[in-house]
């Protein structure tokens, strides 16, 4: 038997407002349990939610930069279940008409071929809190710092059908929403959780399979590996003559298994109902244009005016967009600098970044800003200094120096343009070393090597080697 895998995914992303989504309590990670807590929050009788406005922007935004229908009018249900970490009994969300309806996103396969998923739906919802299963012996803790977080689920149709396709629209749509200023995607805090539904049916048939949820991977790794496990295991199931439970699996990294959590709900058995403390969201013409003009260039925007650039490859392109923050620094970088546009990005891809990785910093957090890096690429276009130096007074840059003529001053760095004076250490490189000057003449080009470093020796790194280079060739031959 020929099995076809048929994925759908359901992706929690945290909306970046600065406070939760039906109260004004903060939304920082990492705060001490329970500081971050009210008590509408806590689900106390009598109290009242009040709609966060941003949350409502930012889903919209989203539903713009995927083509989607965006609901002039939309409601908030109430999703019941129990759950320790639900005070209230039930989950503000919206179920029959969400904010976000019917878009998609184009993806692009390791092959270089593109696919188009489809996004059925975006609807905002309330997060619950967390189960503190270690924090005392005896008992279980409750932390509601993340009760009411906003998030945005983003629901896909069952159009993917392999892990690499899955890592694909993961990916994009990580960046997507990281450009857009809609979540900041970071993925160890949970920001960007994932819920896979996968089943398995014969080729060729349309009927789909008893699908199963894997619940929360907050990896791209994770992802992948718990796919495949679950992939072998509907198969083994389904070739040895046994059923498929549907059910919600965890996925433990430690065995590189999944194992049952919950059998799966469906949408009977969460009993939703309008919530009566909400009114309905009105979304008129004039919110959305607001919310037009407002929005930033797209990813797929920009890797075409990157693209149009000469001589920057598709991995230098991947690099620069990989985070916002790195893309706008490199913008800013391209205006301030006279430097071409390929040493900018090497100097990004490879000094720079070592050196934020090294301090264990990221582009979020720039020690040495673009105006400071600009004037030291300058001085290197400019054979001012020479490219090793520059990674010298980078270097006390990252250290917190901040004048670069008095680094370049004290350190003797200023490069040595005088052809005249660099011909005369040159040929008396040349006389002291007469048998590997015979050498490279009688065809040992490598040699050149020798010469250049001697002369860099003799100049202390001050000579510009592109001019070294041409005299001795000239000089030898």
């Amino acid at each position: 038997m020929v099995w076809e895998t048929v994925i759908g995914l359901e992706v929690h992303a945290q909306l970046k407002t600065q406070s939760k989504l039906f109260s004004g309590s903060p939304t920082a990670y990492g705060a001490a349990v329970n500081s971050q807590t009210s008590f509408i929050d806590a689900g106390l009788p009598g109290v009242l939610p009040v709609l966060n406005r941003e949350a409502v922007r930012l889903a919209i935004k989203f539903g713009l930069a995927i083509n989607a229908e965006i609901n002039d009018r939309s409601y908030f249900e109430r999703k019941n279940y129990f759950y320790p970490d639900l005070p209230k009994g039930y989950q503000i969300s919206q179920f029959q008409r969400p904010i976000v309806g019917n878009g998609y996103l184009d993806i692009t396969m390791p092959d270089a071929s593109s696919k188009q998923i489809t996004i059925v739906r975006a609807h905002l919802e309330e997060d619950a809190g967390k189960s503190l299963h270690e924090a005392h012996a005896l008992y279980t803790g409750i932390d509601l710092n993340r009760a009411g977080i906003p998030l945005l689920e983003i629901v896909t149709a069952p159009c993917l059908f392999s892990a690499q396709e899955v890592l694909a629209y993961l990916k994009t749509l990580h960046q997507l929403l990281r450009f857009l200023d809609v979540c900041d995607g970071n993925m160890q805090e949970g920001s960007f959780r994932c819920d896979v539904n996968i089943s398995l049916k014969p080729s060729g048939q349309e009927k789909l399979g008893t699908r199963t949820e894997l619940k929360n991977l907050n990896s791209f790794r994770y992802i992948e590996k718990a796919i495949a496990y679950e992939q072998l295991r509907h198969q083994d199931l389904l070739e040895s003559g046994q059923a498929v439970i549907q059910e919600t699996r965890l996925y433990a990294p430690e065995t590189n298994t999944t194992h049952a959590l919950r059998s799966k709900e469906n949408e009977n058995d969460y009993r939703y109902f309008s919530d009566p403390d909400l009114l309905p969201i009105k979304i008129t013409t004039a919110d959305l244009d607001s919310i037009k003009a407002s929005m930033p260039a797209l990813p797929v925007d920009i890797k075409q005016q990157l693209s149009a650039e000469k001589g920057l490859t598709v991995d230098e392109i991947d690099f620069l967009l990989s985070t916002p923050s790195l893309f706008y620094f490199f913008e800013a970088l391209k205006k301030k600098s006279k430097a071409p546009i390929k040493t900018i990005v090497n100097w990004l891809r490879g000094t720079y970044s070592a050196a934020l990785n090294d301090a264990g910093m990221s582009f979020d957090n720039l020690p040495v800003s673009a105006n400071s890096l600009a004037d030291l690429l300058d001085r290197v276009t400019e054979n001012k200094i020479s490219a090793k130096n520059a990674k010298d007074v980078f270097a006390r840059l990252m250290a917190g120096e901040h004048d670069i003529d008095a680094i370049i001053a004290a350190a003797g760095y200023l490069q040595v343009n005088d052809s005249k004076l660099i011909e005369d250490i040159i040929r008396t490189i040349i006389a002291s070393n007469p048998q590997q000057a015979a050498d490279y003449r009688a065809g040992k080009d490598k040699l050149l090597g020798f010469f250049v470093g001697l002369v860099m020796k003799e100049t202390k790194g001050q000579a510009d080697p592109a001019q070294i280079n041409k005299l001795l060739i000239k000089l030898l031959g």
